[in-house]
């Protein structure tokens, strides 16, 4: 459903949070692409979109690394938006730039209530929220 690089940009996330809610430090990319199984020149490019989205910070050096702005809700959805953009969630599914109710495109109609739900999910699912699941134990990053 979502393209390789917004997979890893929701795991990148989910970790550094889930990182950050353990230790105030600052994480590099090598502990980063580890934890998601990311080659480290595929993970640095998420990291920099990401960066450039507003979505996570970034410090420069030998001593620097990413982090998330706590007084901030990052929701799934705007991880999606950052890296794969709107469509899936606003789109047509098609690639009919004129898909709605009064001119749909033949899945239009079939596919409305789950396009609806999923979007309702990933604008109401935060990424502290994921980060809990997983230091519940309630979800993981890898096996």
């Amino acid at each position: 459903m979502f393209s390789k690089s917004c997979e890893y940009a929701i795991k990148v996330m989910a970790f550094i949070a889930f990182r950050q809610a353990k230790s105030k430090e600052l994480i590099g990319l090598d502990p980063i692409s580890e934890a998601i199984d990311s080659p480290k020149a595929f993970t640095a490019k998420i990291l920099q979109q990401l960066t450039k989205a507003e979505l996570l910070k970034s410090v420069r050096g030998r001593t620097g690394g990413f982090y998330l702005d706590q007084n901030r809700e990052i929701v799934i959805a705007d991880i999606v938006r950052a890296i794969d953009g709107s469509k899936i969630l606003d789109g047509c599914l098609l690639g009919f730039g004129e898909c709605q109710d009064e001119n749909p495109c033949v899945l239009h109609h079939q596919i409305k209530k789950e396009r609806s739900s999923l979007k309702n999910r990933l604008n109401s699912t935060d990424i502290y929220t994921i980060a809990k699941r997983v230091s519940r134990k309630k979800a993981y990053f890898k096996e």
